[in-house]
């Protein structure tokens, strides 16, 4: 079954990319492969920390989540009563010579002193935007915070200040990073709009997520009509609909930080655990009741997901350098790793976010590893 699960979805990818580069003219191509080599850090240094396994550890967690201030009831496993532990206690080894470096909290607190920092998407980036907040709360307990606005709700973005250090966190709320604007007709995706960004300028740090709402229908979904290329329509497909707001975000970048020194991460896409025959178990199997993760060197065996094939050559064709924190392979073996029932009551069965403390803050070692440039 993994075999044909692999072969399925490859295929769709190559499809995928191969669509996406037909846009382009052979130049712009060219250029594309050329810009890859020198700026997708991830593939191009001489150490992938990507590529690894899990190894469990009994220094961890890095942090005790009841001791922090900033984690929402939907990713407060420890709060709402889950009773294993050992989800908390695993380290990602990346694949010698890798080593990832000790997260240092104060040192980021004073690399990034009169800085802002800024997490642009759903709630994927939500997720590692509180982890990266407990983790710097642990290094520095008593430094004071300002939270704004001080109900701590999206509206859409939510700010923590580190005063004494002057750095602010921001994490803004975007689901899918090009605009829905309401219309007579009602809502309307533009997939070449992309205005909203305006709120984003002034950052010295952007991270950036997409593609957990994309495939979402139904009553949930917050908009009514797409338009590309000046003509509304009902619905399309949402792999090219996604591959096209990306080349809007892409452009928009490209206009207005490439003269800048903001540093621009993407998060790559975060895989939910709600089938499972993609790691080897029963179709019915979700991530209810899993306590250890994937052990796993190989490739994972519901294969990669296709759409971060997409991510891969918008990055490559961009001029302004932006790192993939490709958080994807690692995060698949995490299947022990969600919040299920334990979330406050807020989904109910949640295979798709994460425990804080938990995943996420391995996310942001790596992250961190590239900051300093301990990447490689």
């Amino acid at each position: 079954m993994g075999i044909v699960i692999n072969t399925r979805r490859a295929g769709i990818a190559a499809a995928i990319v191969a669509a996406l580069l037909a846009a382009c003219t052979a130049a712009a191509a060219a250029a594309a492969i050329t810009i890859s080599r020198k700026h997708h850090k991830s593939a191009a240094g001489s150490c992938d920390m990507f590529a690894g396994s899990w190894v469990a550890d009994s220094a961890y967690p890095l942090y005790d989540s009841a001791s922090c201030p900033f984690i929402r009831a939907e990713f407060d496993c420890r709060r709402f009563g889950r009773p294993d532990t050992g989800y908390l206690r695993y380290r990602w080894q990346p694949r010698p010579p890798c080593s990832p470096p000790r997260f240092d909290g104060l040192a980021l607190l004073r690399m990034w002193a009169g800085k802002k920092a800024m997490f642009v998407g759903d709630s994927l980036a939500l997720n590692q935007y509180e982890s990266l907040l407990c983790m710097i709360h642990a290094a520095a307990p008593g430094a004071t915070t300002t939270v704004s606005p001080r109900s701590g709700k999206l509206s859409p973005s939510t700010t923590v200040t580190f005063e004494g250090y002057n750095v602010t966190l921001v994490y803004y709320l975007t689901h899918y990073l090009v605009d829905i604007v309401t219309q007579k007709a009602g809502r309307v995706l533009k997939l070449d709009q992309i205005d909203e960004a305006r709120n984003w300028l002034g950052a010295d740090v952007l991270v950036f997520d997409s593609w957990h709402w994309w495939p979402r229908s139904g009553p949930t979904q917050p908009w009514d009509y797409i338009e590309v290329d000046g003509k509304v329509m009902k619905d399309m497909d949402r792999t090219v609909a996604f591959a096209r707001a990306l080349k809007t975000w892409a452009g928009w970048v490209d206009a207005n930080l490439l003269q800048t020194n903001t540093q621009v991460f993407f998060q790559g896409i975060s895989p939910s655990h709600y089938k499972g025959q993609e790691w080897g178990a029963s179709p019915k199997k979700t991530c209810m009741g899993e306590t250890e993760p994937l052990n796993s060197t190989g490739p994972y065996p519901g294969g990669p997901i296709p759409q971060q094939e997409i991510i891969r050559t918008v990055l490559a064709g961009m001029a302004k350098p932006v790192y993939l924190l490709d958080f994807t392979f690692l995060s698949q073996l995490r299947k022990d790793a969600h919040p299920t029932k334990y979330d406050g009551g807020i989904f109910g069965q949640d295979c798709t976010h994460w425990c804080v403390a938990g995943l996420p803050d391995t996310w942001n070692i790596l992250f961190y590893a590239a900051l300093t440039g301990q990447d490689n």
